[in-house]
C-alpha cells in the first residue's frame, strides 16, 4: 500500500528531499573518508619507513642517531609545507568549491609517494637522492595541506544537524586506516623479505602501491556533489571574499591560536607512540621493530571504531567533555607510557600506547572537524579552518619526533621526552577548559 508524500506549503515534497539530503550527506562522508584514507597512507608511509630505511639509504653517516635526526627532518619538512598547501588550496576551495580541489589533493599526493619508490638512494646518486626526497615529501606535505580543510568542510557542511561529529568522523578514521594499510604492508614485507633485500627493493612496493589507492579515490570524488551550505551562500547568494585567508585573520585572529593549542594533544600522542618510540625502541633499548609496527596496526585498527564511538559520544554530550577528556587521559599516560618501554614490557607497553593513540588521541581528534570549521564563516572557511589546522600541524606535530629525538640525544634519558609529552597535554586540557564557545558546549 503506498504511502502518502509529506507535502510543504510550496509543493515541496519534503520526503524526497530530506531522502535526497540524507543522500548526499552519505556520500558526503564516503567521500572524504576515502580520499583521506589515501593522503594518510601516503604521508604516513613515509615517517614508517623514515625510522626504518631512510636514515641508511638516504643519509648514510657512521653515527645512527644523526641519520635518524635527518630522516626525521624529512618527515617534518612535509609539515613545513602543509600551510601552504592549506593556504592555496584554500584560496580556490573558498572560491571553486572543495570538491574541485580535493581531486586535485588526492592526485598530487599519489604522484609524489609513487615517485618516491622509484627514487634512487645515496649510493647511487649521491646527495641528488636526499635533495629529490625531500622535494617529494615537500610535494607531500602541499598536498595534505590542502586535503583536511575540503575534506572536513565537505563532511560538515553535508552532515545533518547534531550529527556533524559522527558523518565528519571518517576524515580522522581514514588517518587510522591509512595507518594500518601503510604499517602493515610494511610489516607483511619486513617479515617476508631478508633485511638487505627490504632495504634494498622491499620498502619501495608499498610507494609504488600509492597508485592503486590514488585511482579508486579518484573515482569516488568525482561522483561526489557540491556542498549545498557552498552553493547557497557562495555560488547563489555570491557572498565570495576576495581573500578570504585574509578575511578569516581580520575577523578570528584568536582561532588560529586556540586549533594550535587543542592539536597538541592530538598530535603529540600520535606520533609519540607511532614514530618516536618505532625509532627509540629499536635504536636505543634493542627491541624489536615488529613490536611497534604491530602497535602501529593495532592502535590504527581499533580507531576506526573508537574515532566515529567517540563522535556519537560527543554529538550527544558535547564535544568540550570528549576533548577534556582525552586529553587528560594524555596527560596521565605520558609518563608510564615510557617506564613501560623502559621495563621492555610488551603487555605494558601495548596498554599505554592504546591509552596514549587510541583514547587520548582519538578522543581529541573526533570533535576537530565540526569544532575547527565552525569557527569561520562559510565563504572564508576552507582558508580559515585549513590554514589553522596545517600551521598546528608544524608546530605541533611535524618536528615532533626530531624534536624528541633531540631531547633523547641531548639528556641520554626518556625522562624530558615524557615532560614534553605532558606538557602539550596539559596546554590542550587547559585551552579547552577556559574556551567558552556554542561549539564546544
Amino acid at each position: 500500500m503506498a504511502t502518502s508524500a509529506t507535502i510543504s506549503p510550496r509543493g515541496i515534497n519534503l520526503d524526497a528531499a530530506q531522502a535526497d539530503a540524507e543522500r548526499r550527506s552519505r556520500k558526503a562522508a564516503l567521500g572524504s573518508f576515502v580520499g583521506a584514507v589515501v593522503d594518510w597512507y601516503d604521508f604516513l608511509l613515509y615517517g614508517i619507513t623514515a625510522a626504518l630505511v631512510f636514515n641508511s639509504q638516504y643519509f648514510p653517516t657512521k653515527d645512527p642517531t644523526i641519520g635518524t635526526l635527518a630522516a626525521f627532518a624529512t618527515f617534518g619538512v612535509g609539515f613545513l609545507f602543509r600551510p601552504l598547501g592549506g593556504i592555496v588550496f584554500g584560496h580556490f576551495g573558498d572560491h571553486l568549491g572543495r570538491k574541485r580541489m580535493l581531486v586535485l589533493t588526492v592526485s598530487m599526493m599519489g604522484i609524489s609517494t609513487a615517485l618516491i619508490g622509484f627514487l634512487p638512494t645515496y649510493q647511487s646518486i649521491g646527495w641528488y637522492a636526499p635533495l629529490g626526497l625531500v622535494t617529494l615529501r615537500a610535494i607531500q606535505g602541499f598536498a595534505v595541506g590542502g586535503e583536511w580543510g575540503g575534506a572536513a568542510l565537505l563532511a560538515v557542511e553535508s552532515a545533518p544537524s547534531g550529527k556533524k561529529a559522527f558523518y565528519s568522523s571518517g576524515v580522522q578514521v581514514g588517518y587510522g586506516v591509512g595507518l594500518v594499510l601503510a604499517t602493515g604492508i610494511v610489516s607483511i614485507l619486513s617479515h617476508s623479505l631478508s633485511n638487505p633485500s627490504f632495504l634494498s627493493w622491499g620498502w619501495r612496493i608499498p610507494f609504488v602501491f600509492s597508485v592503486v589507492l590514488v585511482l579508486i579515490a579518484l573515482w569516488i570524488r568525482t561522483s561526489m556533489e557540491e556542498s549545498q551550505e557552498f552553493v547557497q551562500k557562495v555560488v547563489i547568494l555570491g557572498e565570495k571574499k576576495k581573500m578570504p585567508l585574509l578575511e578569516a585573520l581580520r575577523r578570528h585572529p584568536e582561532s588560529f591560536l586556540l586549533i594550535i593549542a587543542l592539536r597538541m594533544a592530538e598530535m603529540f600522542t600520535m606520533y609519540i607512540v607511532t614514530a618516536f618510540a618505532l625509532a627509540y625502541s629499536t635504536k636505543n633499548l634493542h627491541m624489536s621493530r615488529d613490536l611497534f609496527l604491530n602497535i602501529a596496526l593495532t592502535v590504527g585498527a581499533v580507531s576506526c571504531v573508537t574515532i566515529p564511538l567517540f563522535a556519537k559520544v560527543a554529538d550527544h554530550v558535547g564535544r568540550r567533555r570528549v576533548y577534556l577528556t582525552g586529553a587528560l587521559i594524555g596527560l596521565l599516560s605520558s609518563i608510564p607510557f615510557f617506564m613501560a618501554m623502559e621495563a621492555r614490557s610488551t603487555l605494558w607497553i601495548v596498554i599505554w600506547s592504546v591509552m596514549l593513540a587510541n583514547i587520548a588521541h582519538d578522543m581529541t581528534v573526533c570533535v576537530q572537524q565540526p569544532l575547527f570549521t565552525e569557527m569561520f564563516g562559510t565563504e572564508y572557511r576552507y582558508s580559515g579552518a585549513g590554514v589553522g589546522y596545517q600551521v598546528a600541524s608544524v608546530v605541533c606535530g611535524g618536528f615532533t619526533p626530531f624534536i624528541a629525538t633531540a631531547l633523547l640525544a641531548m639528556n641520554g634519558s626518556w625522562h624530558p621526552v615524557a615532560a614534553y609529552l605532558a606538557g602539550g597535554c596539559l596546554l590542550s586540557v587547559v585551552v579547552a577548559w577556559r574556551m567558552k564557545m556554542h561549539a564546544v558546549a
